[in-house]
């Protein structure tokens, strides 16, 4: 079946960091009046998150790339003043580098006080951001079944947007320790190969009616039909530091969903569910380990880097890419894997300042120096997400975040 390109509606929702620009620490607590500007000025897009060091932009339903880049840019360059205007400043990264988990204070909501309850040390040790990518699915196609042949591209999306390579002020030999991180919690990972949608909704109905969750909504794996939009949801991507890097990774993930939706051969392991479940699970370690750097085993044996794996892809991508309006659905991606993620990022600046004879706080301060300024959308960002500048160096400091609006 053919549905048309107004079915494949997409929505972002980036979790950001609140830091206090002096000691380049998360927030202990977020400051009274913060919330109530943001939402203020920006309505419904903000959300409060389980901590109160942390922010969450949630995005319109998009039609189209174009506008997703200037609705994005627009919302964090605007969160990013308000956050000026209370003496603080904003980042994305999938960890914070400087703050320990310890210090942290939970946001006053019933419902953060309950996964508080029933998590514990899990819910105070949750000091991660994630990108969370929606695409809309025609309601006449199986979620659960395209979400099937769509967990080996998991992996690439985690390396894509690795930006979490420290924890608690030391680096973690991870590109990704985020995701290892977020392992704590019941539930979260790879999901198994479900049937279809009935076979999930069993599931989910079961974990319900025996009270082993409130809802549909603690199912956070890493790819889930929404429980509460008719979209199938990419949850395993670390908060990208860039925003050019979180359009590129939406536009992608859109044009697989609709390649996959439109053609129910496309992905068909030929081994077994198991197989798949734990294959993707084996490359999800190599991205969370190597980024970018890593290559993933297909189910033939076959070993491939991200490159090869797009290079593969791409005569159908751009086939999806074309019925859904995307001028280039592969060029910002590429981008990425030639600059490298925030974490290979982070990782240089770190050495540098290191080799140069900072001691390990200083340079981190210098990591997350350039995390603030990387945050805030370049001012050449265009209406298409590409910047004019692609080096995401650490020119831009405290001097842009000062003249944010």
């Amino acid at each position: 079946m053919t549905a048309p390109a107004s079915s494949y509606t997409f929505g972002i929702e980036e979790e950001l960091f609140l830091v206090d620009p002096v000691s380049r620490c998360a927030v202990t607590r977020m400051p009274k009046r913060f919330l109530s500007d943001c939402r203020r000025e920006l309505g419904e897009r903000i959300g409060r998150e389980l901590l109160q060091s942390q922010i969450e932009i949630v995005s319109p339903v998009f039609a189209d790339a174009a506008e997703a880049a200037a609705t994005m840019t627009d919302l964090r360059r605007r969160l990013a003043g308000i956050a000026c205007r209370h003496g603080l400043r904003m980042l994305a990264a999938g960890t914070q580098p400087l703050t320990t988990w310890r210090s942290q204070a939970v946001s006053p909501k019933q419902r953060y006080e309950r996964l508080l309850d029933d998590y514990q040390i899990l819910g105070l040790r949750n000091l991660v951001c994630g990108l969370h990518v929606h695409v809309g699915v025609p309601e006449s196609i199986d979620r659960v079944r395209v979400m099937n042949r769509m967990l080996p591209w998991l992996p690439v999306f985690l390396a894509l947007s690795a930006s979490s390579p420290f924890w608690s002020r030391q680096p973690t030999g991870l590109h990704s320790y985020r995701q290892a991180a977020y392992d704590e919690w019941p539930r979260t990972g790879i999901p198994d190969a479900f049937e279809d949608q009935a076979d999930y909704d069993a599931f989910a109905d079961l974990l319900e009616s025996s009270g082993a969750i409130e809802s549909r909504q603690s199912l956070w794996w890493a790819i889930r039909p929404s429980h509460r939009f008719p979209t199938l949801e990419m949850r395993i991507a670390d908060s990208c530091t860039r925003l050019d890097d979180a359009l590129a990774l939406a536009t992608l993930y859109r044009c697989l969903v609709h390649a996959h939706a439109e053609n129910d051969a496309l992905g068909r392991s030929t081994g077994s569910a198991a197989m798949l479940r734990r294959l993707t699970d084996e490359n999800r370690w190599r991205a969370k380990r190597h980024g970018v750097a890593a290559d993933f085993i297909d189910d033939g044996g076959r070993r491939r880097d991200i490159a090869a794996v797009l290079g593969e892809a791409e005569p159908w991508l751009r086939r999806s890419a074309e019925a859904l309006g995307v001028a280039d659905v592969l060029g910002p991606v590429r981008a990425i894997l030639v600059r490298g993620s925030s974490a290979d990022r982070q990782l240089a600046i770190y050495r540098d300042a290191r080799a140069a004879g900072a001691g390990r706080i200083e340079a981190l301060h210098a990591v997350v120096d350039w995390l603030i300024a990387a945050s805030l959308p370049a001012p050449g960002l265009s209406r298409t997400g590409r910047p004019d500048d692609d080096s995401g160096g650490p020119r831009h400091t405290e001097p842009a975040l000062a003249a944010a609006p």
